[in-house]
C-alpha cells in the first residue's frame, strides 16, 4: 500500500492552542507535514503566501473573526480544497450542512487520534494526490502557470483572471492529471446543492478552454472523453 503520508501538506484551523498541538502531534507522528492556523484569514493568507495545502482540518466556531464555513466558502472560489471538519458543534443540521456543502468527513471533539490519522488518510485515498507541486504559483510547464489563491493563470508570464468556478473546475481536473474525470463527478463538485444538466459544464470548459489553450478547438491541456468526461493531459504521466 502506497505511504499516505510520503509528501502530504495538511493545514489545521483552529482557536483553540491545544487543539492545534494535539492534532499537529498526531499527524506528524504518521508522517504529515503539518501546519496550523488560529484563525480563518490567517489560514488563506497562509496559502496565498505558500500556497495550497492538500488537505485541511477546520473547526466551525472560531470567534471573533472567519468561522470555519465561511473559511471554506472562500477557499472553495478558487480550489476543491478537501476538507475535514473538527468540532465540538454536534447538531444534525451543522453536520448535515457541513457533509452536503463543504467537507469530506465530520469528526466531533473530543478526538481520538488513531481515528483522526485514519480519516484523513482515508480522505486523500480517495482524493487522490495532486500532481502538481503546491506552490503558490504552480507551473504545468514554461507556457502555463497557475495562480489558484489568485485566481489567474500566466500564459507566456502574462497574466489572466479566472472566475471562481473557472477556477475550481482547473483544479478538479488538474487534481486528476492524466485520469478521466467523470462529468457527474465535476458537476456534483462545482454545484453540490443544485441540479445541473451537463450542458452547464460544457460551457465552461468551453470558457476555461479559451483562456488557458494556445488553440482552444485543439486542446493541449483539457481533452474531452467523450461520453464520459474530461482530462487534464500530464505529459509526463502519459510518459511513464
Amino acid at each position: 500500500m502506497k505511504d499516505m503520508s510520503y509528501s502530504y501538506r495538511i493545514l489545521v484551523i483552529d482557536d483553540s492552542p491545544l487543539i492545534l498541538r494535539m492534532v499537529e502531534r498526531a499527524l506528524h507522528g504518521a508522517g504529515f507535514d503539518v501546519t496550523t492556523s488560529l484563525s480563518g484569514e490567517d489560514a488563506l493568507e497562509q496559502i496565498r503566501r505558500f500556497g495550497l495545502p492538500h488537505l485541511a482540518i477546520v473547526d466551525i466556531n472560531m470567534p471573533p473573526g472567519m468561522d470555519g464555513f465561511e473559511f471554506c466558502d472562500v477557499v472553495h472560489t478558487f480550489s476543491d480544497l478537501p476538507i475535514v471538519m473538527l468540532t465540538a458543534v454536534n447538531e444534525e443540521h451543522t453536520i448535515i450542512q457541513a457533509i452536503n456543502q463543504y467537507a469530506e468527513d465530520y469528526i466531533t471533539k473530543p478526538f481520538h487520534a488513531g481515528e483522526l490519522v485514519a480519516r484523513v488518510q482515508r480522505v486523500l485515498r480517495r482524493v487522490g494526490d495532486f500532481a502538481y507541486t503546491l506552490d503558490p504559483v504552480m507551473k504545468v510547464d514554461s507556457y502555463l502557470q497557475v495562480d489558484f489563491p489568485g485566481k489567474q493563470v500566466y500564459l507566456d508570464e502574462k497574466p489572466v483572471p479566472l472566475t471562481p468556478t473557472e477556477a475550481k473546475l482547473l483544479y478538479i481536473l488538474m487534481r486528476n492529471a492524466g485520469r478521466t474525470v467523470t462529468a457527474s463527478f465535476i458537476l456534483q463538485r462545482l454545484w453540490p446543492l443544485e441540479v445541473v444538466q451537463e450542458e452547464r459544464l460544457r460551457v465552461y470548459v468551453h470558457r476555461l478552454r479559451r483562456k488557458i489553450e494556445k488553440t482552444p478547438d485543439n486542446p493541449q491541456y483539457i481533452v474531452s472523453k467523450r461520453g464520459v468526461g474530461y482530462a487534464f493531459l500530464d505529459y509526463s504521466f502519459l510518459e511513464a
